[in-house]
């Protein structure tokens, strides 16, 4: 389970320093959509809350640390971006070339952190 929250984590840590660093690029590449004005900071500031439940959901080094808020998080996180990503996929009115691979991604994630999340609820009881 460590693995896996850390490779979210760093995912989500990486995309947060992109959105932080140029927000236009994120946007064209997922959404196939320019962004200014408001959109650049709003941009930003999500760069931020990504960077920040990266850093939030790493895990720590101690093995009897529990992570399971950090598994939630990132579990929430997950599923929702996977359900709106996908939405707007079908829509298609925001589609750039990296949307179906986010989707897929976060779906994948989703599905890899519900199991592990479903393992640590079954070893708690």
């Amino acid at each position: 389970m460590k693995k896996l929250l850390a490779l979210a984590a760093a995912l989500e840590a990486a995309t947060g320093v992109v959105l932080m660093l140029h927000p236009p690029l994120l946007a064209r590449l997922l959404l196939g959509s320019d962004v200014s004005g408001a959109g650049m900071v709003l941009g930003r500031v999500a760069g931020f809350a990504l960077l920040s439940l990266g850093v939030a959901c790493w895990p720590d080094r101690d093995a009897a640390s529990s992570s399971a808020p950090a598994l939630r998080a990132m579990l929430t996180y997950n599923l929702l971006a996977t359900l709106y990503l996908g939405s707007l996929g079908i829509g298609g009115l925001w589609v750039g070339r990296l949307l179906w691979p986010a989707v897929a991604t976060h779906g994948v994630l989703t599905l890899m952190l519900g199991g592990a999340w479903i393992t640590n609820r079954a070893g708690e009881v």
